[in-house]
Protein backbone atom coordinates (compact mmCIF):
# COMPACT_ATOMS: atom_id res chain seq x y z
CA UNK A 1 0.00 0.00 0.00
CA UNK A 2 1.01 3.36 -0.82
CA UNK A 3 1.50 6.09 2.60
CA UNK A 4 -0.95 7.68 1.04
CA UNK A 5 -3.47 4.71 1.40
CA UNK A 6 -2.08 3.62 4.90
CA UNK A 7 -3.29 7.20 6.18
CA UNK A 8 -6.69 6.75 4.53
CA UNK A 9 -7.16 3.40 6.31
CA UNK A 10 -6.58 4.73 9.24
CA UNK A 11 -8.48 7.70 9.18
CA UNK A 12 -10.89 5.25 8.20
CA UNK A 13 -10.57 3.13 11.04
CA UNK A 14 -10.98 6.15 13.59
CA UNK A 15 -13.84 7.64 11.82
CA UNK A 16 -15.75 4.30 12.10
CA UNK A 17 -14.91 4.27 15.57
CA UNK A 18 -16.47 7.32 15.90
CA UNK A 19 -19.52 6.95 14.22
CA UNK A 20 -19.98 3.96 16.43
CA UNK A 21 -20.16 1.37 13.09
CA UNK A 22 -17.71 -1.50 14.81
CA UNK A 23 -18.35 -3.77 12.05
CA UNK A 24 -17.43 -0.64 9.21
CA UNK A 25 -13.59 -0.98 11.97
CA UNK A 26 -13.63 -4.86 11.99
CA UNK A 27 -14.09 -5.00 7.83
CA UNK A 28 -10.36 -2.76 8.04
CA UNK A 29 -8.89 -5.59 10.15
CA UNK A 30 -7.12 -8.44 8.71
CA UNK A 31 -8.48 -12.00 10.15
CA UNK A 32 -5.46 -12.49 12.23
CA UNK A 33 -5.46 -9.40 13.49
CA UNK A 34 -2.94 -8.63 16.45
CA UNK A 35 -4.58 -6.60 18.87
CA UNK A 36 -2.17 -5.14 21.89
CA UNK A 37 -4.41 -3.81 24.32
CA UNK A 38 -3.24 -0.77 26.87
CA UNK A 39 -1.14 -2.84 29.79
CA UNK A 40 -2.70 -5.80 29.00
CA UNK A 41 -2.46 -9.20 26.99
CA UNK A 42 -2.04 -9.61 23.16
CA UNK A 43 -5.52 -11.15 21.63
CA UNK A 44 -5.02 -12.26 17.93
CA UNK A 45 -8.27 -12.17 15.63
CA UNK A 46 -11.49 -10.78 14.70
CA UNK A 47 -13.38 -12.38 17.12
CA UNK A 48 -11.36 -11.55 19.89
CA UNK A 49 -11.22 -7.59 18.76
CA UNK A 50 -14.99 -7.92 18.26
CA UNK A 51 -15.61 -8.92 22.02
CA UNK A 52 -12.95 -6.24 22.85
CA UNK A 53 -15.67 -3.74 21.22
CA UNK A 54 -18.60 -4.92 23.14
CA UNK A 55 -16.59 -4.64 26.01
CA UNK A 56 -15.69 -1.46 25.79
CA UNK A 57 -18.74 0.35 24.42
CA UNK A 58 -20.48 -1.35 28.03
CA UNK A 59 -18.15 -0.05 30.34
CA UNK A 60 -17.25 3.29 28.21
CA UNK A 61 -18.54 6.25 25.97
CA UNK A 62 -15.06 7.39 23.89
CA UNK A 63 -14.88 10.45 21.35
CA UNK A 64 -11.13 10.63 19.50
CA UNK A 65 -9.97 14.34 19.06
CA UNK A 66 -7.03 16.09 17.47
CA UNK A 67 -6.27 12.99 15.12
CA UNK A 68 -2.97 13.28 13.61
CA UNK A 69 -2.09 9.78 11.83
CA UNK A 70 1.66 9.20 10.48
CA UNK A 71 2.79 6.70 7.79
CA UNK A 72 5.88 5.37 7.13
CA UNK A 73 7.66 5.62 3.75
CA UNK A 74 6.50 2.13 2.59
CA UNK A 75 2.76 2.18 4.18
CA UNK A 76 3.81 -0.60 6.37
CA UNK A 77 3.23 1.06 9.11
CA UNK A 78 1.50 3.81 10.58
CA UNK A 79 1.12 5.95 14.08
CA UNK A 80 -1.70 7.77 15.46
CA UNK A 81 -1.85 10.70 18.39
CA UNK A 82 -4.81 11.57 19.28
CA UNK A 83 -6.92 13.03 22.43
CA UNK A 84 -9.59 10.75 24.00
CA UNK A 85 -12.54 12.42 25.97
CA UNK A 86 -14.59 9.49 27.42
CA UNK A 87 -17.43 8.95 30.21
CA UNK A 88 -16.59 5.81 32.58
CA UNK A 89 -20.50 4.26 32.61
CA UNK A 90 -20.52 0.77 34.11
CA UNK A 91 -17.39 -0.58 36.38
CA UNK A 92 -14.47 -2.38 34.92
CA UNK A 93 -12.59 -5.14 36.50
CA UNK A 94 -10.09 -4.15 38.84
CA UNK A 95 -10.56 -0.65 38.15
CA UNK A 96 -12.17 2.40 40.43
CA UNK A 97 -16.72 2.25 40.66
CA UNK A 98 -18.39 3.74 37.49
CA UNK A 99 -20.24 6.70 38.27
CA UNK A 100 -20.83 8.54 34.88
CA UNK A 101 -17.40 10.20 35.46
CA UNK A 102 -15.61 12.09 32.52
CA UNK A 103 -11.89 11.96 31.42
CA UNK A 104 -9.68 13.92 28.91
CA UNK A 105 -6.23 11.86 28.12
CA UNK A 106 -3.54 11.96 25.32
CA UNK A 107 -3.39 8.19 23.84
CA UNK A 108 -1.41 6.61 20.70
CA UNK A 109 -1.57 3.72 18.66
CA UNK A 110 0.62 1.51 16.42
CA UNK A 111 -0.48 -0.11 13.27
CA UNK A 112 0.83 -2.29 11.05
CA UNK A 113 -0.86 -2.94 7.60
CA UNK A 114 -0.63 -5.76 4.63
CA UNK A 115 -2.98 -6.19 1.96
CA UNK A 116 -5.11 -3.63 2.31
CA UNK A 117 -5.97 -4.29 6.15
CA UNK A 118 -4.44 -3.37 9.50
CA UNK A 119 -2.63 -6.66 10.91
CA UNK A 120 -1.80 -4.92 13.99
CA UNK A 121 -3.24 -2.44 16.57
CA UNK A 122 -0.93 -1.43 19.75
CA UNK A 123 -3.06 1.00 21.86
CA UNK A 124 -0.95 3.07 24.98
CA UNK A 125 -2.84 5.94 27.28
CA UNK A 126 -1.55 6.42 30.85
CA UNK A 127 -3.65 4.54 32.23
CA UNK A 128 -2.67 6.13 36.08
CA UNK A 129 -3.75 9.63 34.61
CA UNK A 130 -7.45 8.11 33.72
CA UNK A 131 -7.48 6.46 37.23
CA UNK A 132 -7.07 9.77 38.74
CA UNK A 133 -9.19 11.53 36.77
CA UNK A 134 -12.27 9.24 38.04
CA UNK A 135 -11.13 9.12 41.06
CA UNK A 136 -11.68 13.30 41.49
CA UNK A 137 -14.79 12.45 39.38
CA UNK A 138 -16.12 9.82 42.01
CA UNK A 139 -16.29 12.69 44.63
Amino acid sequence: MSRDATEDLIRAYYAAFESGDREAMLALLAEDVAHDVNQGPREVGKDAFRAFLGHMDRCYREHIRDLVVMTDATGARAAAEFIVEGAYLATDSGLPPARGQTYRLPAGAFFAVDGGRITRVTTYYNLQDWILQVGKGAD
